[in-house]
């Protein structure tokens, strides 16, 4: 068995590389990741820019908007009062919430606040908070708006996504607890953790530290504008929290089987646990636990949750069993964070997962970080990367980077074989590469030739003519 942490520690290089990449080529703004190996953070990386408008360089210390992970903390926070005896899963909301004891909510329990089957309404009547035209609900115009319009639903008829359910449980925490909700957070599920740089709202204090928010790009030719931070009042316990990506993996940490440090095994099974399937169209379109969603990414089963904040897009997730948190948070409403999370996932199990006849390098071989670089030809990017001690073809601009990955091998001092398979590219035909005077890469060649990146760009714009066969290429004057 490879030594798990070991392998992505030699990976990490990488795996930044290829962050970097898929930020510049989705037109990001700017993406703070960090992945965690059982105790360890293996990639604290950071990318872009924190403000579009000024171009402040993006640092892994940027605070960003997480928005719905929130509920991932409410629900954590939640299930450790009733691991305390302080608090039941069906207990209702009538019980603790005076506000609502005569509205048709009254009879709704915890739990189905927590696995969003309440039928509560999502975020009002008008919900353009969102859109920064009016405040955030504060906690009487809550608890007014449920009590004349909150239940959309019977409870458990469907799941229904609600931050008006998830207010709801910050003023239960609140009830229970006697203490303002961000406060008993802090003390309860933060502190313990050492998220320093996590809190339940945002903190003007701390302006200065958080990445601005950007609207999304309408169309090609559109330009981002900044969006201003707000508070989110009585939405904090669905939707108010901060964080760091390096933080989140450390909440992330508090999930994994084994790890006590904030709920027994027995508390995270319940919330990890399966309590919705959400179909729509008879097309399933996610899972839902208690306060965490559920996925399976190739063989992995993980949990975690995403968030949308006016200028946020972010997401964690974590594999409770193999114990691997992968936290992606960006500051755009486009911003890429789930596909560049799945795409880390993938790329780190196609790192822990050598296929089983790997053919022995050649006795002649450079050791394989010689073979290794990005490489540009008129059809695309091209990566030859050492993942858990192997060569691996990688187009890196690809949706999903393992989707038309190739397994290398040394066939030869300067010749690298491909697995000898079907294929509609160069399938079976070995890549040779060429060096240069100081053995550096030269350029390489799989069929077509590609050239290391800023060499392909000097030539790219005199392969926009055609030339005699064998012609040499012109370097672009430009």
């Amino acid at each position: 068995m490879p030594d798990t942490t070991a392998t992505l520690r030699s990976i990490a290089p990488y795996l930044a590389s290829w962050v970097d990449l898929q930020g510049a080529f989705r037109r990001a703004v700017g993406v703070q990741v960090a992945i965690r190996s059982g105790d360890e953070v293996v990639l604290d990386h950071a990318w872009g820019a924190a403000d579009a408008t000024t171009g402040e360089p993006l640092r892994t210390d940027h605070l960003f908007r997480i928005a719905s992970h929130s509920k991932s903390f409410t629900a954590t926070a939640v299930m450790r009062l009733v691991e305390a005896g302080r608090l039941r899963l069906d207990d209702t909301v009538g019980t603790h919430v005076p506000g609502l004891a005569s509205s048709p909510l009254a009879s709704r329990t915890v739990r189905e606040l927590l696995g969003h089957q309440a039928g509560v309404i999502r975020d009002g009547e008008r919900g353009d908070f969102w859109q920064l035209d009016g405040p955030f609900p504060d906690e009487d115009t809550l608890l007014a708006e449920l009590r004349e319009a909150g239940e959309v639903y019977a409870a458990n008829e469907h799941f229904k996504y609600s931050n008006y359910g998830y207010g709801i449980l910050g003023l239960v925490v609140e009830s229970v607890t006697g203490e303002p909700f961000r406060d008993h957070l802090r003390a309860s599920v933060l502190e313990p953790l050492g998220m320093a740089d996590t809190g339940a709202e945002y903190d003007e204090a701390l302006a200065d530290r958080y990445a601005a928010g950007h609207t999304a790009l309408l169309d090609a030719d559109d330009r981002r504008e900044r969006i201003e931070h707000v508070d989110t009042r009585a939405l904090a316990a669905a939707t108010g929290f901060y964080s760091t990506a390096r933080d989140m993996t450390a909440f992330g940490a508090a999930h994994f089987h084994g790890d006590e440090s904030l709920l027994s095994d027995a508390g995270k099974r319940l919330l990890h646990r399966q309590e919705s399937v959400v179909q729509v169209h008879g097309k399933e379109v996610g899972r839902y636990g208690i306060g965490l969603d559920l996925h399976t990414i190739g063989d992995r089963e993980v949990v975690g949750h995403s968030g949308g904040y006016p200028g946020h897009i972010t997401r964690t997730y974590i594999d409770p069993a193999q114990r691997l948190v992968v936290s992606v948070l960006t500051n755009a409403i486009d911003g890429p964070a789930d596909p560049i999370a799945v795409g880390l996932i993938k790329l780190i199990d196609l790192a822990l997962n050598p296929p089983a006849d790997a053919p022995e390098p050649a006795a002649d071989a450079r050791p394989l970080a010689e073979y290794t670089g990005r490489f540009g030809a008129l059809w695309g990017l091209t990566d030859i990367a050492e993942l858990g001690g192997r060569l691996v073809l990688l187009h890196p601009a690809a949706p999903d980077p393992v989707a038309a990955y190739d397994e290398l091998h040394v066939r030869g001092r300067d010749v690298l074989g491909t697995t000898r398979q079907p294929g509609f590219g160069s399938a079976g035909e070995d890549v040779v590469v060429e060096r240069a005077e100081d053995g550096g890469i030269a350029a390489v060649r799989n069929g077509m030739t590609s050239w290391p990146l800023e060499e392909f760009r000097r030539r790219r714009t005199g392969m926009t003519r055609r030339r005699e066969a064998g012609a040499p290429i012109p370097a672009s004057l430009g």
